[in-house]
């Protein structure tokens, strides 16, 4: 979609709904990469993040 077509409102709710959409992604796959073996620093640096952040925001994954 062309972003010119789209009010500002509009763009800024179509934002929103991709960051939600993006953050249930990344849940997923964090989840998935803790099971399968890898480290918070592993993780971080393949979101281009610490491990601190990565634990303080996931710590209930595992």
């Amino acid at each position: 979609m062309d972003d010119g077509d789209e009010t500002p409102i509009e763009q800024l709710v179509r934002i929103a709904s991709l960051r939600q959409e993006v953050a249930r992604e990344e849940e997923v796959a964090v989840r998935r990469a803790r099971l399968s073996g890898l480290s918070w620093a592993e993780i971080g640096l393949l979101l281009g993040v610490s491990k601190q952040a990565m634990h303080k925001k996931y710590r209930k994954v595992g």
